[in-house]
């Protein structure tokens, strides 16, 4: 897909990372970061991607272990997130965090860097709203929903890296085909005021609202 150009939709000329997270259950404040995927986009090009499975210092349900194909046995010896936080901080501090149901993300980040005595705040985009303001007449805004109905591509879904490759394709397929003015419309909305959930489990997830600096 063609470049995202910072003339079309102004606010994405600024750093942007798509993230996605792993882990072991749906709770930030009991559960733990088993994945780190993101995609880092500067004036509109993707500039690095990277990802990490992290040991969780914890068992790996074996729902979720079925669900994502995250072993106890492939974090085992995975670098724990005190490991990792002084570089991912760096990496995300000061750029737009984009996420799907972007309070389940957000909330697990700060949990896990609250854990360290580290204060991470940043401006969050939430492609579930994202998709629900540009696309009312669709009722499911799910990612799988999203990929069969962009025609998305996704090398590994449930897989941290091959989720944020995702969130980074829609803001392209969207761009490509909505006015730009309408797009940076919803962008500049969603992070001016909180609102409602995306979708209805986020309720139970107990993290911060997106489109705000907590």
């Amino acid at each position: 897909m063609a470049a995202v150009t910072r003339s079309a939709v102004p606010m994405l000329s600024q750093s942007l990372i798509f993230l996605d997270l792993e882990t072991t259950g749906m709770v930030a404040a009991h559960e733990r970061i088993t994945e780190i995927g993101l995609v880092e986009v500067a004036n509109g090009e993707r500039v690095d991607s990277w990802s990490q499975l992290v040991n969780p210092e914890k068992r790996i349900p074996p729902f979720i272990q079925s669900l994502t194909g995250i072993s106890n046995k492939m974090v085992q010896h995975a670098p724990r997130f005190e490991q990792l936080a002084p570089g991912l901080f760096e990496r995300l501090e000061g750029k737009l965090l984009v996420a799907h149901n972007a309070r389940f993300d957000y909330g697990f980040l700060k949990s896990e860097f609250a854990r360290l005595g580290m204060s991470y705040r940043s401006r969050v985009l939430c492609t579930a709203k994202l998709s629900r303001k540009l696309f009312p007449e669709h009722r499911r805004h799910n990612l799988d929903s999203l990929i069969e109905r962009h025609g998305l591509k996704c090398s590994a879904r449930h897989r941290a890296l091959g989720d944020a490759e995702v969130l980074w394709q829609f803001l392209q397929k969207i761009h490509a085909e909505i006015d730009a003015v309408r797009i940076d419309a919803a962008l500049q909305a969603q992070l001016a005021a909180p609102g409602l959930p995306a979708e209805a489990p986020d309720a139970i997830r107990g993290a911060p609202v997106p489109g705000q600096v907590w």
